[in-house]
């Protein structure tokens, strides 16, 4: 059977030594008199990777739909047949969580027709899966969600370290039945619910908080409101301003 090589390939081999040695020498001398082309190089490389990891989230996002945007072990706050929806994934130790707290609310009390899924992802240790326990009673407990935000707030706005007494704490000071959400605590519902938002989270490469999808990107970190006021807009009428 005939082997036919590559173009390239050939014209390769035709060089010497000598010869390719002369050809490195130009390209290196080139591209030391013209070092922009190594920024426009990589800058090309950044867009594509960008773009690339754009579409997997897309595909992530369209995959875990149903897990993402309608859950029955969510909590959801602000318009919940709004026309985009905002998830977050966060921790109730996280320092970055306590001040995109004020982000979410903004947009919560500003844009009514936005659903708000909030989901928790607690990546930061014991105490962190502690406190997520016990929010997922507090919601387990009340199925308006105005409760749970308002431990939301309390516990990750509070300062110092979120642990299980530190959450039970807020949940009793914010009236919730104590007997009910111990007992809650200890149903499969708490384990599964944070099995399903480790799930999503990892199908779409979160590894920190906080991270949001809106609509069918995804955004990882305190971008500031400015920046989810845009992914939001993005989402609903397909530009940055609407």
């Amino acid at each position: 059977m005939l082997a036919i090589a590559a173009p390239h390939a050939t014209r390769a081999a035709e060089f010497n030594d000598g010869q390719r040695g002369e050809i490195e020498k130009i390209v290196r001398d080139y591209l030391v008199s013209h070092p922009e082309v190594l920024q426009e190089a990589m800058a090309e490389l950044e867009k594509r990777q960008t773009a690339a990891e754009a579409e997997k989230h897309k595909d992530a996002v369209k995959e875990h739909a149903d897990a993402l945007f309608s859950s029955p072990r969510q909590v959801v706050l602000g318009n919940p047949q709004g026309n985009v929806t905002f998830v977050e994934f966060f921790d109730y130790n996280c320092g970055y969580c306590k001040r995109a707290m004020d982000d979410m609310m903004a947009l919560l009390k500003g844009d009514p027709n936005l659903k708000i899924v909030l989901k928790e992802f607690p990546v930061l240790g014991p105490g962190s899966v502690e406190a997520a326990q016990v929010a997922v009673a507090v919601r387990m407990q009340d199925k308006s969600g105005k409760k749970y935000l308002e431990f939301h707030q309390k516990l990750l706005g509070g300062r110092g370290q979120a642990d299980r007494a530190r959450a039970l704490a807020v949940a009793k000071e914010i009236g919730m039945n104590m007997t009910q959400l111990e007992k809650d605590m200890q149903s499969p519902e708490v384990k599964t619910t944070l099995q399903e938002n480790f799930k999503v989270a990892e199908a779409l490469g979160l590894n920190g908080t906080p991270s949001y999808v809106i609509g069918d990107k995804v955004i990882v970190g305190a971008v500031g409101l400015p920046s989810l006021q845009e992914g939001i807009n993005n989402a609903r009428c397909g530009k940055a301003s609407c």
